[in-house]
């Protein structure tokens, strides 16, 4: 007499079609990863306690990290009881129509033109090429107002981190005149 065997686990098919349909549990899992991650960092932060105020430095990131943990909990708790996002009506992208891998290359290389540039350059030269570039990459030919534009957008950029924020930047040759 042999005993019947109960194979409780899913067939391969209806384990895709169930992952499938609960597709946004890999935003819960993303979410949770980065919430374990910056609270680990927050927790082990070398914090000298005299130097500190009444909110510390890790502060911020205990809540930040405490809060992705909390959406990713509820978020899985509504996907697990079938909630799912709601397409937006106001999208107009053509999901049927590929993708333009010219503008992705085009963004690629100038930002990773701008980021090799950025020291001999300095920032306000790299910043205008990145911004000009960006512009082109995405379809602007106005050759007589983009340049000019990217200038102003980068030396303002610059002129807030550099001298307001106190974030310094490089500014290569024009650091005299900057």
């Amino acid at each position: 007499m042999t005993t019947p065997t109960t194979d409780l686990s899913p067939a391969p098919a209806g384990r895709r079609s169930w992952l499938r349909d609960h597709s946004e549990l890999g935003v819960c899992v993303l979410l949770l990863v980065l919430g374990v991650l910056v609270l680990t960092d927050a927790l082990t932060m070398d914090v000298d306690l005299t130097q500190r105020g009444p909110v510390g430095p890790r502060t911020v990131p205990v809540v930040v990290g405490a809060g992705l943990l909390v959406v990713a909990a509820l978020l899985a708790v509504d996907v697990l009881r079938g909630g799912r996002g709601q397409a937006e009506a106001g999208e107009d992208v053509d999901l049927s129509e590929p993708a333009d891998w010219r503008t992705v290359l085009l963004l690629t290389g100038v930002f990773l033109g701008s980021a090799v540039l950025i020291e001999p350059l300095g920032f306000p030269v790299a910043g205008a090429l990145l911004f000009w570039g960006a512009a082109f990459a995405l379809g602007s030919r106005r050759f007589d107002r983009d340049p000019l534009i990217a200038a102003v957008v980068s030396l303002v950029a610059y002129t807030v981190f550099n001298n307001l924020l106190g974030v310094p930047l490089p500014g290569g040759p024009l650091m005299g005149v900057l």
